[in-house]
């Protein structure tokens, strides 16, 4: 059974790589489609910041996603390894069609879906976190899309006197600084996610890890606190897929939804970095392709409206009103063949 549980645990980090991988392209897109710097130096620049965020960001959001989707009682290795089956499926799909959708919601979704075939629907935890979650589908891609467009518009204000030449060599440098911040709130948000399947994983085993010594009994949670190896693995896991990128889904956010200048690419990055901070102080398990998304279209419409091609944006709104019913069928389907076969 413990190696099992460091099986799972194995699954987990491939999921937050897959996260990284996945979601590459809200950190990057933006840089990238500016042209600021090459994909290569732009998935480096990004990683860095990734990782940076396992030493300054808290745990509100791990904890919210361990004791606030399912019950924690019902919670089995059986049913984490459905749940991060039905995320990582999801992740493949919408990675293979260049479709940025949310791996938070993916991995929220799988763990739903696992624990309704488990117990029925009376396995969802009806409160904060679910409310949150699902109004913020809704909410954070409207933050990102207001906070892109007023900083668009006070950025043009405030720049109005300066030769265009200049202003674009100014935001160069400064979409740097966004891009940066844009990849630490990245980190910050959806590594405790990956962080928070472990806990609850490692909680649900306590009685066997407990009696253990050496090695395995690392394993073993006495309070409520996340160890630092958890964290460090989520956030290293992140940062490495981050690095080798998602370059289908790249394309899709930094040129396919509005073409970006390095001033339009500052200002989307920093609305995403605004609203992604606010809902990770606040324990709010957000979806960072949405906000950034969201930026993205806020600052493309100061050109014009029809600047943003609203048929790309289309396709993606319908990808993310998808993904947690997806996640969770699939999800649910890969633990009912795993407890047929090992039993729940």
């Amino acid at each position: 059974m413990l190696y099992y549980v460091l099986a799972i645990i194995m699954v987990a980090l491939i999921f937050d790589f897959s996260n990284g991988f996945h979601d590459s392209a809200n950190s990057i897109a933006t840089i990238v489609g500016t042209r600021v710097l090459s994909p290569l130096a732009a998935v480096v620049w990004a990683a860095i910041f990734n990782f940076a965020a396992a030493f300054t960001s808290g745990t509100l959001i791990a904890k919210a996603v361990e004791k606030g989707i399912i019950r924690p009682e019902i919670t089995t290795p059986n049913l984490i390894l459905g749940c991060l089956i039905g995320a990582i499926v999801w992740n493949l799909i919408t990675w293979y069609y260049g479709i940025p959708s949310s791996s938070s919601h993916a991995l929220i979704g799988g763990l739903a879906g696992a624990g309704v075939a488990k117990a029925g629907f009376s396995a969802i935890t009806l409160g904060k976190t679910w409310y949150t979650t699902l109004s913020f589908i809704v909410v954070s891609p409207l933050i990102g899309m207001g906070a892109g467009f007023v900083l668009m518009v006070a950025v043009y204000w405030l720049f109005q006197r300066m030769a265009p030449n200049r202003v674009d060599r100014f935001f160069r440098g400064a979409q740097l600084a966004s891009s940066a911040m844009l990849s630490h709130a990245h980190g910050a948000n959806d590594a405790q996610k990956t962080m928070g399947i472990v806990v609850g994983l490692l909680v649900s085993v306590k009685p066997l890890t407990a009696v253990q010594t050496g090695f395995w009994h690392h394993l073993y949670i006495a309070t409520d606190d996340i160890p630092l190896w958890v964290k460090l693995l989520a956030y290293t896991a992140i940062s490495l897929g981050t690095l080798f990128g998602g370059w289908r889904i790249v394309h899709t956010m930094g040129s396919r939804i509005t073409r970006l200048r390095p001033i339009s690419g500052f200002a989307a990055e920093t609305g995403g970095t605004l609203a992604l901070t606010v809902a990770t102080h606040y324990g709010i398990p957000v979806s960072t392709t949405h906000t950034i998304a969201g930026s993205i279209m806020g600052a493309g419409a100061t050109y014009r409206f029809s600047a943003v091609r609203w048929g790309i944006a289309e396709r993606i709104v319908w990808a993310w009103l998808i993904t947690i019913p997806a996640a969770g069928t699939v999800g649910a389907l890969a633990y009912w063949i795993i407890a047929a076969i090992a039993g729940p």
